[in-house]
This record gives C-alpha cells, sequence and structure tokens, in this order.
C-alpha cells in the first residue's frame, strides 16, 4: 500500500487521538493509581467496603452520564456509566480526572470578602450568615434606589435548573441582564428564529446521516458530547458514511475524516455558498422542499448566484475549484447530507452568516427535519415553576434596554450578546453597571479580549462570585459565596448541544460536602428571603433541592430512578407545520435580511500593515478551555508538542518558518495588534502556510502551581469582533506576526 505525505499525516494525528481516547491511558486509573502521582494533596483512602453511585458530570457541555467509585466515604475513581445514552460508558478526559477538581488545592472552601486590590487574592473568611447579609445590603440598596437594572447576571450554561433560578431571581429583583457566555448555540439559536421561526434549539441526528460537511466542527474535540461524537465517527466507518472536514488546520477530526479540505480562516460561510451555487446552478436541489416549503428561495438564489461562482470562491477561500464542485455534487446526491459549523468546541459563535449560509445547504438538499438531518427542537423549559411576582420597582427594571444590547432595534433576534458587554461599560451605555453576579463562568479567562474584560469588570463597583474553583474571575470578585463541588450537589444536567432528541440527566451528590461551602441554588435562595417582598415571594422553596423537584416534577421519578429522562419517540414536525414564519415556510431569505452584507466575510483585527501572518486558536480533549481549568491529570498528558515545561508551542507550516528564518523548537515572540508572547515553534505540514495555530486553555493567572503560568491565553492576544448583523461574536483569529525572541 503506497503512504503519501498526508496520508501519514492523518495516520499521525489520528493515532494520537485513538491513544488518547481509547482504554490504554486509563489503566493509570486502574486500582486507585490515578492518586498514585505525588501531589502534596494526594489523598489516601482506608480500606473498606466498596460502593457505587451514579450521577452526572457538570464539568463539560457533554453531560457524561458517570459511575463514581468509593471506598467507605471517599470517591476514589470515576467511570463511565455503560447505560447511559450519550456516552454508553465511554467518558472524556475532563470527566476522568474529575477527583482532582473534588479533592485539589483550588477549592474555595468557606465564604470570602476580598481585602486590598482586586486580583491580589487576598480574603478574609466570612461565616454564611455574614456573606448573605453584605450580599442582600448591596443589592438592597440598588433596587431601593430604583436601579434594579444596573444588575447584572452571567451563567455558561443557559438552560437547566440553575441557569433558569438565577434568571428568575433577576427577573423577580428588576432585571433583564441575565447573559450567558457565547457560544455555537446562540448562533444556531438565531437560525432557527430567522429561517424556521422556531424559538428553540438545533439538533442533528448524526447518527443516521451518511454524507456530513462539517465547517471546522472540532467534532472529536469536544463539539457536543466527545464520547458521543467519538462512538458516531466508528459508526460512521461501518456504515460507510463520509465525513468531509473543512477547516485551516489538521486537527484530529480532520485526521480521521475521509477528506480533509484546507480553507483560509473566516471564510467557511463563503465556501457553503460556494457549494450552494453549484447546487442551485446545475438543479441539484430537493425541488419539492424548495417549492412546497419554502419562501425567499428567488432572493437567495440571486444573492448566490450574483457573486459566489466557484471560481469566486476559489480565490476567496484557498479552496480549489475542482473541489467545490466534487463536494457540491457528492453533498447533493447523497441521501441523508448533513452540514454543519461551530468552529472547535464551538466556544465562539462565529458570524451569523456562515450559520444561514451552512444551514441553508441542509435545506437545499431537503433534510429538515428528516432522518440523519438538522432537527428543530423545543427548550429545555422548567415546567413545574409559576410565573415570578413582579412590584413596580420590577417592572421598571424590566422595561428598561439591556446592556448587551440584545432584543434591541439593532439585534431584534439576539437572545443575549455578553460579548457586547465590555464595550459597552467601557462607554458607560445604556447605563452603568453596578453589580454582576457570576455563576460557573469565567469570562476573564475564557473568552477572546481577556484584556478589556478585564478593563471592564474593574469598572465595576461590586462582583459576586458563585465559583467552586479560584479562577481568574474569581480572583476578582468583592464576596464569593462559594457552590458545592461537581459531586457534592444536585443539579440538572439537559444535553443540548447536537443532540437530537430531548434528554435531560440528573446529577446527585457523590459525598458528602468537603468544606463549608453550599449550593448555589440555596445560596440564592436565601438570598431572595433576605431581600424580601416580592423578590422573596417569587423565590419560595425551602431549599434548591425542593426547587428542582418542583420544577421538574412531571419527570422526576424517572430521573430519580434511571438517572436521565429522554424522550425516545421524538420526532421533529412535518414541513408543513415546521416553520411558523410570516410565510408558514422555511425562510432563506433570513425575514428579509440583507444578504449581500449578511454573507460579508468578517475584517481582520488590526489590519494595518505591519503583520504577514494571522494567529487562529485551536480546540484540543486534552486541555479544558471554559469556566473549569484542567487539572493536574490533563496538565499531565499535554504533548511536548504544545507545552514544553512552561512555553507553549505554536503550529507553523514548515514553508512559513523556513521563510521568516524559524526552525523547529526555536524560540519566538508571537505578536498581535492585543499583544506580545514568547513562544517556541513546532513545525507541521498539518497547517495551511501563513498561519500561526495556539491552542486554546492555557496561559491561566489563577488556580494552582500545576496549571497556572503554563503556555499563554489565546484570549490575551485575540479580541472580540462584533458581527455586525447580528451582534454576535464573528471571531476566527487576528493578523500575527513571529520574530526573532
Amino acid at each position: 500500500m503506497k503512504i503519501d505525505r498526508r496520508s501519514f499525516l492523518a495516520m499521525s494525528v489520528g493515532g494520537a487521538v485513538g491513544t488518547a481516547l481509547t482504554p490504554l491511558p486509563w489503566k493509570i486509573q486502574d486500582d486507585l493509581a490515578i492518586w498514585t502521582q505525588m501531589w502534596p494533596w494526594t489523598p489516601f483512602p482506608p480500606d473498606g467496603e466498596n460502593t457505587y453511585v451514579n450521577s452526572v458530570s457538570t464539568l463539560c457541555g457533554g453531560g457524561c452520564g458517570i459511575t463514581v467509585r468509593k471506598v467507605g466515604e471517599r470517591a476514589v475513581k470515576i467511570e463511565g456509566r455503560e447505560d447511559y445514552p450519550t456516552n454508553q460508558g465511554g467518558i472524556c478526559n475532563l470527566c476522568a480526572s474529575g477527583l482532582q477538581m473534588l479533592y485539589g488545592p483550588t477549592r474555595i472552601p468557606y465564604p470570602m470578602k476580598r481585602l486590598g486590590e482586586r486580583g491580589a487574592n487576598q480574603w478574609v473568611r466570612l461565616s454564611w450568615e455574614e456573606a448573605i447579609s453584605m450580599v442582600a445590603e448591596q443589592l438592597g440598596e440598588i433596587r431601593q434606589a430604583g436601579q434594579p437594572e444596573t444588575v447584572a447576571c452571567l451563567s455558561t450554561r443557559p438552560y437547566g435548573s440553575m441557569p433558569a433560578l438565577l434568571k428568575r431571581f433577576m427577573t423577580a429583583y428588576g432585571s433583564p441582564n441575565f447573559m450567558t457566555t457565547p457560544s455555537m448555540m446562540d448562533a444556531y439559536d438565531m437560525t432557527l428564529k430567522r429561517m424556521h421561526g422556531v424559538d428553540g434549539r438545533m439538533g442533528f441526528d448524526l447518527e443516521n446521516a451518511d454524507y456530513v460537511l462539517s465547517f471546522g466542527s472540532g467534532l472529536i474535540e469536544g463539539w457536543g458530547n466527545t464520547v458521543h461524537m467519538i462512538r458516531i465517527n466508528s459508526k460512521w466507518k461501518d456504515t460507510n458514511a463520509v465525513l468531509k472536514q473543512i477547516e485551516p488546520r489538521l486537527s484530529n477530526t480532520a485526521a480521521k475524516a475521509d477528506q480533509w479540505i484546507p480553507i483560509l480562516p473566516g471564510t467557511e460561510g463563503i465556501l457553503a455558498l460556494g457549494i450552494g451555487y453549484v447546487i442551485i446552478k446545475e438543479s441539484l436541489y430537493d425541488y419539492d422542499f424548495v417549492n412546497n416549503f419554502s419562501a425567499g428561495f428567488d432572493e437567495f438564489r440571486r444573492a448566490v448566484l450574483s457573486g459566489y461562482s466557484p471560481g469566486n470562491v476559489s480565490k476567496q477561500t484557498g479552496v480549489d475549484q475542482s473541489t467545490i464542485v466534487a463536494l457540491a455534487r457528492e453533498f447533493a446526491r447523497a441521501r441523508r447530507p448533513l452540514a454543519l459549523c461551530g468552529r472547535g468546541q464551538g466556544t465562539v459563535p462565529g458570524g451569523f452568516g456562515e450559520y444561514v449560509a451552512v444551514h441553508a445547504l441542509n435545506a437545499l438538499v431537503g433534510n429538515i427535519n428528516r432522518p440523519g438531518g438538522a432537527w428543530a427542537m423545543p427548550r429545555p423549559e422548567m415546567d413545574g415553576w409559576l410565573e415570578p411576582v413582579l412590584d413596580a420597582p420590577a417592572e421598571a427594571g424590566l422595561a428598561k434596554p439591556r446592556l448587551d444590547g440584545a432584543g434591541s432595534a439593532a439585534f431584534p433576534f439576539a437572545g443575549q450578546l455578553f460579548n457586547r458587554v465590555p464595550v459597552a461599560l467601557k462607554a458607560g451605555e445604556p447605563y452603568p453597571c453596578q453589580a454582576l453576579l457570576v455563576y460557573d463562568a469565567n469570562p476573564l479567562f475564557s473568552m477572546p479580549g481577556s484584556g478589556m474584560v478585564r478593563e471592564a469588570l474593574q469598572q465595576i463597583p461590586f462582583i459576586l462570585s458563585f465559583a467552586s474553583h479560584m479562577d481568574e474571575t474569581a480572583m476578582m470578585a468583592d464576596i464569593i459565596l462559594p457552590n458545592l463541588s461537581h459531586l457534592e450537589r444536585w443539579e440538572d444536567v439537559p444535553v443540548t448541544e447536537g443532540f437530537h432528541r430531548p434528554m435531560l440527566g440528573l446529577a446527585q451528590p457523590v459525598v458528602d460536602p468537603q468544606f463549608d461551602t453550599l449550593h448555589a441554588g440555596d445560596t440564592l435562595l436565601q438570598l431572595a428571603a433576605a431581600l424580601g417582598g416580592t423578590v422573596a415571594a417569587s423565590l419560595p422553596w425551602e431549599n434548591y433541592e425542593a426547587c428542582l423537584k418542583e420544577a421538574l416534577s412531571p419527570r422526576w421519578a424517572e430521573l430519580e430512578d434511571r438517572g436521565y429522562w429522554i424522550d425516545e419517540n421524538f420526532t421533529p414536525d412535518d414541513w408543513s407545520l415546521a416553520f411558523p414564519t410570516v410565510s408558514g415556510k422555511f425562510d432563506f431569505a433570513v425575514s428579509g435580511a440583507d444578504l449581500k452584507t449578511l454573507f460579508a466575510m468578517t475584517a481582520p483585527q488590526g489590519d494595518d500593515g505591519s503583520y504577514n501572518l494571522k494567529l487562529i486558536p485551536y480546540d484540543s480533549v486534552r486541555i479544558a478551555n471554559g469556566a473549569v481549568g484542567s487539572p493536574p491529570f490533563l496538565i499531565k498528558i499535554v504533548s511536548d508538542k504544545v507545552l514544553k515545561g512552561k512555553t507553549v508551542l505554536v503550529e507553523v507550516n514548515p514553508e512559513t518558518a523556513r521563510a521568516a528564518g524559524f526552525g523547529e523548537g526555536d524560540q519566538a515572540v508571537l505578536k498581535t495588534p492585543l499583544g506580545d508572547a514568547a513562544v517556541r515553534v513546532h513545525l507541521s505540514d498539518g497547517l495551511m502556510p501563513g498561519l500561526v495555530a495556539m491552542p486554546r486553555g492555557l496561559g491561566h493567572t489563577a488556580y494552582d502551581r500545576y496549571l497556572a503560568q503554563k503556555g499563554v491565553n489565546a484570549n490575551d492576544l485575540i479580541g472580540s469582533v462584533e458581527d455586525t448583523a447580528s451582534g454576535l461574536d464573528a471571531t476566527w483569529g487576528i493578523l500575527a506576526s513571529l520574530v526573532k525572541a
């Protein structure tokens, strides 16, 4: 068998991810081996009876079902739960190392008040009574002054009882400013509203698709549920399904795909329109769907045919014309084709036009709400709660515009746009923010433009954190009311990203609380009671567990019995009922949008002529890059081609490196319009020339010595870019240069 350079690269990268995700490395967990690492805080459980407790992990968005082995009262090992529908016994790296999050040194052990300057990490311990009283007094004064809208709340997840409880608290208090950290689901939610007329979420029947066009989605890098996606990828091999991966870098997903199509960063939506051009021009689209169940097709066709021929698209994307034509024909002729996007793990939304262009391909081939296609799904809702009680101050505050501009005349279809908040706070518009509540989020680290986020947080007089661990944002807080760990608390876990059936998991306490911490839900209920009036009346539950049971009352018995609820019989609406738009049909014209503006490529940051490269971030299953920092176990499995000592290695194409005078391992300074960073160079043929690739998730300044000060935070060098058509964060990278150290 002949193996060319491309095949060799794919085998090398694919072999690496295979090793990382098969049982081989997990042998280090056997017989408590995970605790043989000589960390000073390592627990040594006494001999005792082995017991097992089922739960659901909340460390990442995948929501894996887990089984925790205990010796006596000590949890000693986490495994994947065999009968859990999404991961079926598998487990991702982060979930497997979850015990280090439970017992590690970065846990916040009790309520604390800041001393000295913000970020100095100097604290004084408070009792829970003192802490609740201080926060209630601060929030009460703001509300009594008639300014409840100046309080904001940030959560990582938009769905589930805790985000719903936080939003309910904010509503009863009188603030419209409940927000979540941006993700691809914001863009997909907007796509559903604009094209389907549905206020829901997007699901993908990936298991039954036979031809998948992935526009940069890291399907085995953590997009959706990691283990679920790896299983689907294996199933595709058995069923001869085809995966075409479109992205600038040879990721693990690209290496496992049937074909990797390198593309210039930020041009994925343009390529989708080029593919659409061929499908329309050659009349390969689904006549029944387009003619009978869609509106605005003529306008869409004119926009596509006027500027997105394969020749024009090839010049903009770097993809050969012949490849564009072949992809279009293959996609249109497949039985169950599916196109999707959401770069990497989907933690940055991307431009709205890209999602419209990609999803339009599913509509062109008629694979909407069909097996193997894109499905409109209902939102997870709290069925058992009554509406909150509002008094006059609450009604007045809720009538004010949001800090992020979501729902305004400029961005009427946006649910939330936290990426716009730093700029708004700097400008003092539409009003100052006097207090910020942060739950399960670390925007100071995880959001592009972290420097501007820091400046924005510094302007807020009062910050309350519910963090379990001392992360970068918690270090900026004035008061911390620490949440229970993920293995100490009740919580519902909706499965949302990419899954094609409504599903809900139930996390339950595995061990008793290790410290003087409290469930954030109970803390919120106590705050509401201290504020009194209609705020207390709107959150009347005795404790969070009672609140959770009432919220999930229709499904509670099944959740308690099995640990999850899933609607196995769910089917999406038939085309005749699926599109509650003005026309009652799928809307190719996107509610009358200016398609030329919508599809325009987002300009790179700092285009002043002094940069000759483009820096792009990439995601890895071996590095946590969201609200949770990587535990020591994850750092141990990071390759020395990514992190060597405390220095991050950036990937550079050998051709690009030679032109700049760099060789393998050379020290360099990476410069962007937002800052400089010391790096080393790693040569990679799996990256397009002219690019520099940096991993996300390194460069922490908080946590412990196993994670802090290792590498560079890509978000320090890459800023947020607002999509003018939607307000979403359209960041794909930034202009950069590499110079000798």
